[in-house]
């Protein structure tokens, strides 16, 4: 063209850069192209207007939903909207990339967007077309940078040889995608297919355990850790004449085995296999190989992710028991819950024990730790304490016992920077009479929950965690299970996992016992996924952050007289009964804490510390004015709104109370006063050794007042 010379018209310049021109109106429906538009889109060479479903059947599904994300926003920024598109045939075949430069308009009112752009086909080659080839150059290498980022990320991201075989068959090669992939491994001196992608099941079964001397391009690849090409059937029947019979039926045209080589050891190798030629240009094989290293790393990773939990599941499998048979009149449920770091295993356990006097014991406890180490300690400490409790021994001395073992298994040779402790609380229970003698060892104290929904902590005497002192002394705390109640022992990992203290964790734990309608095993449950969320203790779920400690829990119910279901059955009787010792004046406050809990849904508030102000006295009065020790006992009888209460206080002296008039400035001597003040009725009985003070307060007179 001269100067002077007027310029081409706008749609020759376009044809002869082969740009297609398209215009879309959503408030018609409709797309129009010019005839390169409508060549690009697979279509003859012709001006059309298509309706936006005949547009979209066009293009790839997931481009489409690209395309609207990316207009919007473009309006929002008011800049040029640009994507890649893929057009497919009527089979569903990528035939071409184009990418599509367009100017959109809004109108708020009318709720519609108004197009025009220009469709150019992009410079990635064509299945079969030699990267070389193309006009503009650039592209191609920009499109492999961003699909070997997306397919390292996917592949990165795996976690099981499963999903890693998943992202490789969904890999959207920049030009030439493979419909069969193939990965193979080695046993021995054998391939193996570890999994493959567009073949038939069953298909594989020629080319499982083959031997690595066939003539065959993946046994070659791993003899030799170099990769092979055939560009055409006839190359692949020329170089391997004696297995290409068992390729030629799958009708594929070329093919790429890579080697699948980590730290210089050719682990397997990997086939793609493609339904149309390709020319296996430099590019094309630079994105393949890296591709196959890309693989390779990830079914390593993936390799060893699962031998670490078929590795932490036989360590589970073997450390903790499985419970054992039923006992007449009680049920139990158990759950543990690793901790999501490593190769989750720790230091918690459970364990339930036959015991030679016809009783059983339940065996909760953590060794300090979240390692192997800790699970090592925890299998030995387990076993000793099995065989402690099968000769016979009572709580008490089943812990000391323990203890010493303990110590001298990890203060002997065990450097000093690697000591371990344990907790422990060991029941063992009678079945027929429903009676719990408690031993327990630095561990928190254990929970009934009542036939009515009430929720006590039980707190026992203890003494020091296990393998500290050999010569520890772990006192004996007797309760009773009455029928229709639940025992729940767990460990701190149940209360404090997720950023708790005891207190406030126990609280949430409470909410959970006390709401909870279904049985024993949903209780257990229940319980677990308060902390982990809907994944329970099945699957390490999608909150892996909050699993920070190990949890274990063990739950024990009595049936119901009816023989029901021990959790919902709901009599009209809650007692609560609690030891308090000359030398355990601090035992007061938790009794005034057991009575609370106790009435925690009493209709009088005033009710409540009338109650607790009565049993602070008449337990003080037990320890200040004999030698003798306090026995508390209080029951709770009725149905709500018409209950009575009755607090009573033992013990073994002789001496009855009497009441004083106490003066202004006296320190003592109202004891008695302030009961026949609070309490609807109140009594001393003589018993054969000692008196018990009593005292009955009524729901239905706090309503009436």
């Amino acid at each position: 063209m001269r100067t002077g010379e007027p310029l081409p018209a706008v749609g020759e310049v376009l044809a002869a850069l082969a740009t297609g021109l398209w215009h879309w109106d959503t408030a018609t429906g409709l797309v129009t192209l010019d005839t390169e538009a409508a060549r690009l889109l697979g279509l003859p060479a012709e001006d059309a207007v298509l309706t936006e479903a005949q547009t979209r059947a066009r293009l790839h599904p997931v481009d489409w939903n690209e395309i609207t994300g990316v207009i919007q926003l473009a309006v929002a920024e008011d800049t040029l909207a640009e994507v890649r598109v893929r057009i497919m045939d009527d089979q569903g075949q990528v035939v071409r990339i184009v990418r599509s430069r367009s100017k959109p308009s809004f109108d708020p009112v009318k709720k519609v967007y108004e197009l025009i752009g220009t469709l150019q086909e992009v410079t990635e080659p064509r299945p079969g077309t030699p990267a070389g080839r193309t006009t503009v150059t650039g592209d191609w290498r920009r499109s492999r940078e961003a699909f070997l980022l997306d397919a390292g990320r996917a592949l990165a991201e795996a976690r099981s040889t499963t999903e890693v075989l998943r992202v490789a068959a969904g890999l959207s090669m920049p030009g030439f995608s493979p419909d069969g992939l193939a990965v193979f491994g080695v046993e021995g001196d054998r391939l193996t297919i570890i999994g493959h992608h567009g073949q038939q099941p069953g298909d594989e079964s020629p080319f499982s355990h083959m031997a690595l001397a066939t003539d065959y391009p993946a046994a070659e690849v791993v003899r030799t850790g170099r990769a092979v090409y055939l560009s055409s059937p006839d190359d692949y029947r020329s170089r391997y004449p004696v297995t290409w019979p068992l390729a030629r039926r799958f009708g594929r045209q070329s093919w790429a085995f890579l080697p699948l080589t980590v730290a210089g050891r050719t682990m397997g190798a990997w086939m793609a296999a493609f339904a149309y030629p390709v020319a296996f240009t430099p590019d094309e094989r630079s994105v393949l190989t890296t591709v196959a290293r890309m693989l390779a790393q990830a079914l390593s990773r993936a390799g060893v992710a699962e031998s670490e939990r078929e590795l932490t599941d036989g360590l589970q499998r073997s450390m903790l028991p499985t419970l054992g048979p039923q006992i007449p009149g009680m049920s139990v449920a158990a759950r543990y819950v690793p901790t999501g770091g490593g190769l989750q295993v720790g230091g918690d356990w459970y364990d339930m024990i036959p015991l030679p006097n016809g009783r059983f014991a339940l065996v909760i406890g953590d060794v300090q730790g979240h390692d192997v180490r800790a699970a090592s300690v925890m299998g030995q400490l387990r076993i000793a304490l099995r065989a402690y409790a099968s000769e016979g021994h009572r709580p008490d001395a089943v812990l000391s016992r323990a203890s010493r073992f303990l110590h001298g298994m990890t203060y002997g040779d065990t450097e000093a920077t690697d000591l371990r402790f344990a907790t422990c609380l060991y029941v063992e229970a009678d079945p027929t009479t429903g009676i719990l003698d408690v031993a327990r060892a630095g561990h928190p104290d254990p929970a009934i929950r009542m036939a009515d929904g009430t929720v006590l902590t039980r707190p026992t005497a203890g003494g020091l965690p296990l393998g500290i002192d050999p010569d520890a002394d772990y006192p004996t705390t007797r309760i009773t299970l009455e029928p229709g109640e639940t025992l729940l022992l767990c460990t701190d990992g149940l209360i404090e996992t997720g950023g708790h203290d005891m207190e406030t964790g126990w609280k949430r734990i409470r909410t959970i016992l006390e709401d909870h309608k279904g049985d024993l095993e949903a209780l257990a449950d229940a319980l677990v996924q308060a902390v982990h969320g809907p994944s329970s203790h099945h699957t390490t779920g999608p909150l892996a952050d909050r699993r920070e400690d190990d949890i274990a829990v063990l739950l024990l119910s009595r049936q119901g007289e009816s023989a029901g279901d021990p959790v919902v059955v709901r009599p009209r009787v809650r007692r609560t009964m609690l030891s308090v010792a000359q030398a355990e004046p601090e035992r007061v406050a938790v009794a005034r804490q057991q009575l609370r809990e106790l009435l925690h849904d009493w209709a009088s508030a005033d009710q409540v510390d009338s109650a607790v102000l009565l049993l602070s006295e008449t337990l003080t009065n037990v320890l200040v004015h004999t030698d003798a020790d306090a026995l508390l006992l209080a029951e709770v009888r009725g149905d709500p709104g018409e209950r009575r209460m009755r607090i009573e206080v033992t013990d073994t002296s002789d001496d009855l109370p009497h009441k004083r008039r106490p003066g202004e400035l006296a320190s003592s001597g109202r004891g008695l006063v302030l009961i026949e003040l609070l309490a609807d009725v109140w009594g001393v009985d003589p018993r054969g050794e000692g008196k018990s003070i009593w005292f009955e307060l009524c729901e239905s007179s706090a309503s009436s007042e």
